[in-house]
């Protein structure tokens, strides 16, 4: 299938680009989409670029009410002239991985990385180029079967959407505030944590409501059965620093397996730091805390890379991480990994893409 040629229909009109320093996440996407079917008989088909539209779904369509949908997010940086891509293996191969999960037909990884490259050319224009900026990617599949049959459906749509989008921190790193759940659970071992779809998100809504009334940004996570491991914070994937060891949840079947993360286990273990991936409860948290050698705590994702925490809730106490400030080793690892997404460092793992470089 990855010798499919994508077809091409330039927008007759142009929207509106924001200036650099007035992006908002998600608000405004670029005048092109990369869309592909699926149907029974034919699999994965037309692969086409197309300017940016509504669709045309019909209202029993199966996502509306069975939830049949995955997606991603990933991101493209422009680099002295150049237009980089981080791991976007990395994401289409999880994409399958949730697709497996949902009952979603497999993709060609191959050409769906390959329609996204020339998206990308077609919106080059929409890149924003100043420091900490970039174009967010949303690649996703929906059920668009007219059904109300509970089963997999027989009809999708691959889409991938593009967003300008400021930097995550407009005025440098700022440690969040986060409250340990303990009622509600986001998922367990043998649901759907470990891919990435819609409902997921849903279900970490009420938390997230009930913890910004207290005046925290985020939940953590505890496991569904025995409410006492770690598994997240808000959507991101979780690392606490203890006595100068790093350790994060082992993925255990519930946890979203973060590209983010990933590469930060990498680079750890690059600068020979002790890293464990491994059952962390929230007491052993508690405990280093008062042992006076919890060090950092910070959450990895594609929108923030790195984002501390400085203040963590639980049972009633309030646990103050590294002062309320950011640590020594969250500010390298978030330096180090921008500056190799942006092509500013050597990237020893081969994980930087370059999508294309300017004409001279």
């Amino acid at each position: 299938m990855s010798n499919q040629n994508i077809s091409v229909t330039l927008s007759s009109t142009r929207r509106q680009k924001p200036e650099d320093d007035k992006l908002v996440f998600g608000k405004v996407f670029t005048d092109h989409m990369f869309v592909m079917d699926y149907s029974g008989d034919k699999g994965w088909h037309d692969p086409r670029i197309i300017p940016n539209q509504p669709l045309q779904i019909d209202p029993s369509a199966m996502v509306f009410h069975y939830g049949q949908t995955v997606f991603e997010g990933l991101k493209a940086y422009y680099s002295n002239g150049k237009i980089l891509l981080f791991r976007p293996e990395r994401n289409f191969q999880r994409m399958n991985q949730s697709n497996d999960r949902l009952v979603i037909p497999q993709i060609d990884e191959e050409l769906v990385l390959k329609g996204l490259k020339e998206l990308i050319k077609v919106d080059r224009e929409w890149l924003p180029k100043s420091e900490g900026t970039s174009l967010y990617i949303r690649p996703f599949i929906i059920a668009t079967e007219a059904s109300l049959g509970v089963h997999p459906a027989s009809q999708y749509k691959f889409i991938i959407i593009m967003c300008p989008v400021g930097s995550y921190y407009k005025e440098g790193i700022h440690p969040v505030k986060i409250a340990v759940e303990s009622k509600y659970v986001r998922t367990v071992a043998g649901g759907t944590g470990t891919a990435k779809t819609a409902g997921n998100y849903a279900a970490s809504l009420k938390a997230q409501e009930v913890a910004e009334e207290s005046g925290y940004s985020q939940v953590l996570w505890l496991d569904g059965v025995e409410k006492k491991y770690i598994e997240e914070v808000g959507s991101m994937n979780i690392f606490f620093k203890i006595n100068g060891v790093v350790v994060t949840p082992a993925l255990n079947g519930s946890i979203l397996e973060g590209v983010t993360r990933n590469s930060i286990i990498h680079l750890l273990k690059h600068w020979n730091m002790p890293v464990e991936e491994r059952k962390v409860s929230i007491e052993e948290v508690y405990q280093a805390y008062k042992d006076g050698v919890l060090e950092e705590v910070f959450g990895t994702g594609t929108a923030a890379v790195i984002s501390p925490v400085g203040d963590l809730f639980w049972n009633g106490e309030k646990m103050i991480v590294n002062g309320g400030e950011t640590g020594e080793l969250s500010m390298k690892l978030y330096n180090t990994l921008t500056a190799i997404q942006v092509g500013k460092e050597p990237d020893p793992f081969g994980w930087v893409v370059e999508v294309e470089q300017e004409e001279k």
